[in-house]
């Protein structure tokens, strides 16, 4: 049974070496790339992968929102993320998200086939660093009160963090959500109140500390 998967990065490049990986693999069959996680729903919808590769740091819809939104609209679907970080946040992110597996992408080649294959039988799989601090990180929570911040954002409120994380304008995400500009005022507002942020920059602050955006961008 070949395996299809749908590879998204806002990378070319990286998109292209992805697919030399793979192509090598008799039972993986590339069947689209996505430049970000709006795109990547899209192909998902009309193509129905068995698996998603994703990055997580994406223009306009990041991994983490496109993977939660995967998982909840699509549950068949299995999504095995990659990424250059090793931030215990980061991890804890994934796991909410509801990926499959990560793969770091200093050690990706063999572990990625791996993790699509493994995600492709229902299995998960982690890069054994990801693993590690994945467990490491669970410890400490263990002896920690849960931070309530950001719990409460709904779907649509991170998705508008994102767009004002990058710049955009209340007007422009506006014509990108297809919603009125009173709407996204409404929800900008709604997220100053529950992340207790007092202008843009602390929303950006937040997005890059959940790993929204990169600080790069």
């Amino acid at each position: 049974m070949t395996i299809r998967v749908l590879l998204v990065d806002d990378h070319a490049i990286v998109r292209e070496g992805l697919r030399l990986v793979l192509a090598a693999e008799p039972d993986i069959d590339v069947i689209a790339e996505a430049g970000d996680g709006r795109e990547a729903l899209d192909l998902v919808e009309r193509l129905n992968p068995e698996v998603v590769v994703m990055d997580i740091a994406m223009p306009n819809l990041n991994g983490l929102e496109a993977t939660t939104q995967i998982r909840r609209r699509f549950p068949q679907i299995h999504v095995v993320i990659l990424t250059m970080h090793e931030n215990e946040l980061y991890f804890n992110q994934i796991l909410k998200a509801g990926a499959t597996g990560c793969v770091l992408k200093r050690s990706m080649g063999r572990e990625l086939v791996t993790a699509i294959q493994a995600a492709a039988r229902g299995e998960n799989y982690f890069s054994p660093t990801v693993a590690t601090k994945v467990f490491q990180h669970y410890q400490q929570l263990l002896h920690q009160p849960e931070s309530k911040s950001g719990e409460t954002l709904t779907e649509r409120e991170r998705e508008i963090l994102q767009l004002i994380a990058e710049g955009n304008t209340n007007r422009e995400i506006a014509e990108m959500l297809t919603l009125s500009i009173k709407t996204v005022q409404a929800h900008r507002s709604n997220l100053m109140d529950k992340l207790g942020a007092h202008d843009r920059t602390d929303l950006v602050k937040y997005a890059i500390r959940v790993g929204m955006i990169s600080a790069e961008e």
